[in-house]
């Protein structure tokens, strides 16, 4: 089997220094962030969107970057970062504000929604530093180039992830990226593209993975299963020794993928994970399918795939190869519609649209490609956009749906309770034992709501927020302080305030939920 590129390549550091402002320019055309909708799984749960509808700012810095979600009125204000230039160590700090929660020497993507990063004009380049999304929703990360995040050695950054999510992530589109490492574990590099500790409804399409030791997984340990609903399609995985991705527990769709020179093994379905794997293209490569390195057997099911050159191990107890002869042992179905390209042609399809910096090209389902739709320039903004006003959500009516409802958390400080929330009394409060912390109201029975009321403590603050379906973890609702809250009309047993960041310990006196 050939290895087409050596996996001990020297990474090599930019420099940059860190910039003042934030730059307002006009978009270039043929790299801005293309209007036609998110596909697969990040379509699904009320779709994938970004910062569209927000304000756009340009950034050449990673600090202008954290700078953007700082400056934005809340954590869910839709914002779109054009990027452009090297991005790296030197030109990463944490900045602060009330509507942001990074952190220096990566991308911080943490407790905020409706965000789009886009690369524009001659490129962005995340040298050595990692994009790292945590505890956020409708993310969109687009046509940029992450190479080299080493989490061991110097520099670090993201613990070794190109691009990572964990905990409480919720509808990210990744698309025309490359990701891309010099070696494997031993040389300090980790995984490309991982998803870890309750992360649903992420796409990643039209991108190239090479380079690495690992690929990408779906689930830290063998426990961690509650990760699903992810697609990958006309992605190229090239010179990666496994992980392609790495499913434990859940549901992955894997479609018009071009696998080349997968040196260990390739797609690793394990703990129950369920792959629909179809009309991919595998060349030189070993145990492309399968359940590898573990007795906790995953399943598939295969269509329409290509077998170029592909070896296979012998079964045993932790080694169960899909091969030589590829049979389903599954059925999956997903809620969305996709158009698929003949196996045959997929490497000439990948090719001409996958990774950044190729115009958005996208295929049109018959293996030819054509550009993406893309928005229309507009005025480049000489000063830096405001807010723009905002109605005040209208109040409440109808019963307060909390009083004579249980209650329940994750912790509570001394001389408070979860009930205190729904007593209907402004002096009785519930806090966390900390700055973070979730209290919920729940119901024996189904219950719409479309309002909450979150009530403060007197002289309190409340912090960042997210509003949960509790029952599925669903994200209702982010934003910061304390006031009236509305979202689409849900129907729910229990419903979670979650405390996801606060320069102060919260004291929440009356969680409120109302029908209308």
């Amino acid at each position: 089997m050939k290895r087409s590129v050596a996996l001990r390549l020297s990474a090599v550091a930019g420099v940059a220094g860190v910039a003042g402002a934030i730059a307002f320019g006009l978009p270039q055309h043929d790299a801005s962030a293309a209007t036609s909708p998110a596909t697969g799984f990040a379509s699904a749960n009320g779709g994938t969107t970004g910062g569209a509808g927000g304000a756009t700012v340009r950034a050449t810095t990673g600090t202008e970057i954290h700078a953007a979600l700082c400056g934005r009125a809340a954590t869910d204000t839709p914002i779109t970062i054009e990027v452009q230039g090297t991005i790296n160590h030197g030109n990463t700090a944490k900045v602060s504000g009330d509507s942001c929660n990074t952190a220096a020497g990566l991308i911080e993507l943490k407790g905020i929604s409706n965000v789009t990063i886009v690369g524009v004009g001659s490129g962005a380049v995340f040298d050595q530093l990692g994009i790292h999304i945590r505890d956020s929703s409708n993310i969109i990360i687009q046509n940029v180039t992450v190479k080299n995040v080493k989490k061991s050695g110097s520099p670090t950054s993201n613990g070794g992830d190109a691009i990572g999510m964990e905990s409480t992530v919720r509808n990210v589109w990744v698309d025309h990226v490359t990701l891309e490492a010099s070696g494997g574990e031993s040389e300090g590099f980790d995984g490309l593209f991982d998803m870890k500790d309750d992360v649903q409804y992420v796409t990643l399409s039209y991108s190239v993975l090479r380079n690495s030791g690992r690929g990408g997984l779906v689930g830290s340990s063998e426990t961690d299963t509650g990760n699903s609903f992810i697609t990958y399609h006309h992605n190229k995985y090239e010179n990666i020794d496994s992980r392609t991705p790495l499913l434990r527990g859940g549901v992955a769709h894997i479609y018009n993928n071009h696998y080349l020179n997968l040196n260990e093994s390739g797609i690793n379905s394990r703990a129950g994970a369920k792959a629909k794997v179809d009309n991919n293209y595998f060349e030189d490569s070993k145990d492309v399918l399968g359940t590898f390195y573990t007795d906790a057997a995953g399943f598939w099911q295969v269509s329409g795939n290509v077998l170029d050159n592909v070896t296979w191990s012998a079964p045993g107890t932790d080694n169960k190869p899909a091969g030589p002869n590829l049979t389903s042992t599954t059925t999956v179905s997903v809620p969305y519609s996709f158009a698929l390209d003949n196996a045959s042609c997929v490497p000439s399809i990948v090719s001409q649209t996958a990774g950044a910096n190729k115009g958005l090209k996208v295929s049109t389902g018959t293996c030819s490609a054509t550009a993406a739709p893309t928005a229309a320039p507009t005025a480049a903004p000489t000063t830096a956009p405001t807010a723009s006003p905002t109605v005040a959500p209208s109040q409440p009516t109808g019963a307060n749906l909390s009083i004579g409802a249980g209650a329940d958390g994750s912790s509570k400080a001394g001389g408070t309770s979860y009930g205190n929330v729904k007593d209907g009394k402004t002096s009785t409060f519930w806090s966390p034992n900390g700055a973070t912390g979730e209290v919920s109201i729940k119901w024996s029975s189904a219950t719409t709501v479309a309002k909450v009321n979150v009530i403060a403590a007197a002289g309190a603050s409340t912090g960042s927020y997210q509003i949960l379906n509790g029952t599925t973890g669903a994200i209702l609702k982010t934003g910061t302080g304390a006031g009236v809250i509305t979202f689409p009309a849900t129907s729910l047993t229990k419903l979670t305030l979650k405390v996801t960041s606060s320069s102060s310990t919260p004291k929440i006196a009356e969680l409120e939920t109302y029908a209308s």
